[in-house]
């Protein structure tokens, strides 16, 4: 029923072995299910509009104004970092208070009821916390759905230029921040720190704007950053804070926001970003060192997940952090943490492909009740294994001399506080309750540092149980991460690994805290396939420049080996929620394609000069978000010119915005006669006496007319019709520029319009700041009260319109079309020939992988 479609030659299938694990775990490609992307995605308007408003305000513009925007964004970004800061110590304060009142009424009713035997009320207890704060966590996620998962998906695709509804609106962070806070507590593996970076973005993009749709009533005169384009830079900045919070590494913050989303990145929005990482990073240091250690000011956690200082013991001389021979362990463990993402993904994909047809197509309720029955099963499973599976280890008697010279204060007290003595005598531990029975950055931290031993089958159990649980997990209608579950599933295969080549081969150099950093490291670029960013994410973590080469290799490895069988997490859930996202570049084979192959011919347009009905039904009947602006090519263009005002305003502006050689030259010619040279006087006043007569000099029309023949009398007042003849439809049109559906919806509500009897001059203007007033959420057509306008009455867009914006040739190759329309943030890209007609029209959907694969086999069933 389904085929493998990730094998890349026929050389493979020269390994049998590979080939069946490829069909496993690869993407397997059912016609029936298979997931193409939506159009009923928005693209992000990234491209400047240059029409006649906002000229006005270039005109207007001065170095001292300049430098005072400048000064305000630089304000607004170190805003946005405090505030992702707060919004970080908000989270971490509450999940802190809460997961301490539930093990601390959990812990001392198990020490009670070892002895008396009732140890299922000591459950009881423990369902009863999990149970009601993931409830509250799933009833969140009811008010705003998008507000479920980690939230990198969609703050991918904003920055990758796709708009996804609600994603950064004011209720989401609030759902999400209180949301991700039940669901931690909960006991569900999830981590915080994936939300982190969705709420850092959601305050980037609200905070300049001064205004809220879910607080209609708060509302400031802030004119600026009212466009796509400065919002999008500050969602930059507000996700790489958000990573800078939650791992205390405002450089992998700002390397993250570049390597994930950013298609377009301007190089002055690199020391803005990085600004804003540095601000969340110590605003979250300054509060949280404060209150927990009294401290002010004395920054000692940098992040919501620190992972100590790693050094070995002064009494072992033996011990290294590592060495060279232990790189052919880390790319061993690379290749391992690889395939273990890779299963890991394709589990998550089919748990998301069922819940998309049996879970999300029912009642709201269903969901809430999955959470539960997730939340349910996670606490018995854990509760079970930390009283049957644990084993009592000894404890180390140097256990402290690793940790006493720990950077951070009180990391050393952290690590042996946590330890749990569940069932086990004095001077003993229960390793699998030490790791159930803690905190996520607990365990993470007993995994790192913790000198005494884990056995090895209660870490195989619990990287089993918690790989299986976390990846059922992911998914649920809760705001939840996978950053922290991937760490500490991977850490505790790297510390399996440790003890393995200690027991078995005699291996008493090695460190176990930086082989459970590698297994952290290797499972979790198996799982997210992210390089560089995650690379200096770790590095700052650690505070230890040594390990950059061992994770940059380790994180390589699992990449490619990820890669030969499925995509990263985030990409397979963008995939499965239909979003056209644009990668980095094209495949090579699809040079083969030009922009005449993928383009879309058939045209909805408008003229210059157009009335009312003809725009109202255009809006109407079309769901289009730009309209190319032509004018016809016609033989006998004086005759409609006598005949009607309208036409005739249309042929003007066709004829004056036609640029000619000859017309250019003595546009030039008069701005040189101000020269002292007698000759150029002489050689321009030569070639003006010499120019011939106006209606002659329309070389372009000459030529249109010898190539085509006079095309049917359609006026601009007539809307598209479906009775239209294929000369009629596809007929040479002129192209002048382009205009958005929120453009031409505001010139409606603002009654920007002109009757026959005028001239185009007696058109109300709209100023820059009046066209971008409603931004982001402009006004709807099909809200429009028609028994306002007069239908007979006429626009005339061209002041308003874009007459300058990217076009490309049909000639022209499909990579070429890709960096363009990729690299420059575009919407919409005009295919326009030699002779300027407007040929098509490509936009975000004609470049996805999908609609080229499929172009391209029409292509060679053509051949």
């Amino acid at each position: 029923m389904s085929t493998c479609t990730c094998i890349h030659s026929p050389d493979d299938f020269t390994f049998p072995h590979l080939f069946v694990l490829q069909t496993i775990l690869g993407e397997t490609h059912e016609e029936e299910d298979e997931i193409l992307p939506r159009k009923d995605y928005e693209s992000l308007d990234y491209d400047r509009c240059i029409n006649d408003p906002y000229l006005e305000v270039l005109e207007s513009m001065d170095n001292k104004k300049a430098q005072r925007y400048e000064a305000v964004k630089w304000v607004m970004v170190f805003a946005i970092g405090v505030c992702t800061g707060l919004v970080g110590l908000f989270v971490d304060f509450f999940v802190r208070l809460f997961t301490q009142l539930k093990f601390r009424v959990v812990q001392s009713s198990v020490e009670e009821c070892t002895e008396k035997g009732c140890l299922a009320l000591s459950l009881l207890e423990l369902l009863g916390f999990n149970l009601t704060f993931v409830f509250l966590a799933s009833l969140l996620v009811l008010i705003q759905p998008v507000a479920a998962g980690s939230g990198i998906p969609e703050i991918k695709c904003y920055l990758n230029g796709v708009k996804v509804p609600g994603v950064v609106r004011l209720r989401t962070v609030v759902c999400k921040a209180v949301g991700v806070l039940f669901s931690v507590a909960g006991g569900l593996f999830v981590g915080k720190e994936g939300p982190m970076i969705h709420s850092g973005a959601v305050v980037g993009a609200g905070l300049p704007q001064f205004q809220s749709i879910s607080l209609r009533k708060i509302q400031f005169n802030f004119p600026h950053f009212r466009s796509d384009r400065d919002k999008r830079d500050f969602v930059s900045a507000g996700a790489a804070a958000g990573v800078a919070a939650a791992f205390g590494a405002p450089i992998g913050g700002t390397l993250f926001s570049l390597e994930e989303g950013s298609s377009f990145w301007n190089q002055g929005l690199t020391w803005k970003v990085l600004f804003c990482s540095m601000a969340a990073t110590f605003t979250l240091n300054f509060f949280r060192s404060g209150i927990q250690f009294g401290s002010w000011g004395s920054f000692q956690l940098p992040g919501l997940l620190n992972f100590g200082e790693f050094k070995c013991s002064e009494s072992d001389k033996k011990c290294h952090l590592w060495t060279a021979v232990d790189l052919g362990f880390f790319i061993l463990m690379g290749i391992v943490g690889g395939l273990l993402g890779a299963t890991f993904n394709c589990l998550n994909k089919r748990l998301a492909k069922y819940r998309m047809r049996n879970v999300h197509p029912k009642p709201k309720l269903v969901r809430v009740l999955e959470s539960l029955l997730v939340s349910l099963t996670t606490t018995v499973v854990v509760f079970v294994a930390s009283m049957v599976l644990g084993e009592c280890r000894q404890m180390s008697s140097n256990s402290h001399s690793g940790n006493d010279t720990l950077g951070l204060q009180g990391m050393s007290e952290d690590v042996n506080s946590s330890v749990k003595t569940f069932f086990c005598p004095n001077e003993t531990y229960n390793d699998m309750a030490t790791l159930f029975f803690n905190p996520q950055e607990s365990a993470i931290l007993q995994l790192f540092h913790q000198d005494g031993t884990f056995s090895p089958v209660t870490l195989s159990l619990f990287f089993l149980l918690y790989f299986l649980l976390s990846c059922w997990t992911y998914g649920i209608s809760v705001p939840s991460g996978l950053f922290v579950p991937s760490l500490l599933c991977g850490a505790a295969f790297g510390r399996l690994v440790a003890n393995l080549l200690k027991s078995y081969i005699g291996l008493d150099h090695i460190y176990s805290g930086t082989f459970a950093l590698i297994g952290a490291a290797a499972f979790l670029g198996g799982v997210v396939r992210m390089t560089i960013s995650l690379t200096v994410i770790l590095i700052e973590s650690t505070n230890e420049i040594t390990y950059g080469l061992p994770i940059m290799i380790t994180l390589m490895v699992a990449k490619w080996t990820g890669d030969f069988f499925n995509k990263g997490i985030y990409d397979i859930h963008v995939n499965l929620r239909g979003v056209p996202l644009l990668e980095w570049e094209t495949e090579v084979e699809m040079d083969k394609l030009r922009a005449s192959d993928i383009m879309e011919p058939n045209l909805t347009y408008v003229y210059p000069h157009t009335r009312i009905q003809s725009l109202v039904s255009i809006l109407r009947t079309t769901v289009h978000h730009a309209f190319p602006v032509v004018t016809e090519n016609r033989g006998n263009e004086r005759e409609f010119m006598k005949g009607n005002q309208l036409i005739s305003n249309n042929i003007k502006f066709k004829k004056s915005s036609i640029l000619t050689r000859a017309g250019e030259q003595r546009k030039r010619s008069q701005s040189m006669k101000s020269y002292p040279s007698s000759e150029l006087r002489n050689m321009c006043d030569e070639h003006v006496a010499t120019e011939e007569p106006p209606e002659k000099e329309d070389l372009l029309q000459q030529m249109l007319e010898r190539r085509y023949t006079p095309y049917p009398n359609l006026y601009p007042d007539q809307s598209p019709s479906e009775e239209w003849t294929m000369e009629e439809r596809f007929r040479p049109l002129t192209f002048h520029g382009l205009i958005l559906r929120s453009q031409l919806v505001t010139l409606l509500v603002r009654g920007v319009c002109y009757s026959e009897s005028q001239s185009s001059a007696s058109q109300p203007r709209l100023s820059h700041a009046e066209m971008s007033e409603d931004y982001p959420r402009y006004p709807d057509i099909h809200d429009l009260d028609l028994t306002l306008l007069n239908p007979r009455m006429i626009v005339d867009v061209t002041p308003y319109m874009n007459p300058s914006p990217f076009a490309v040739s049909p000639n022209t190759h499909v990579s070429q079309v890709f960096n363009l329309f990729r690299t420059m943030g575009l919407r919409h890209l005009p295919v326009v020939n030699a002779v300027g007609e407007i040929v098509g029209i490509i936009t975000r959907h004609n470049l996805t992988h999908e609609f080229l694969q499929a172009r391209l086999r029409q292509h060679y069933q053509t051949i």
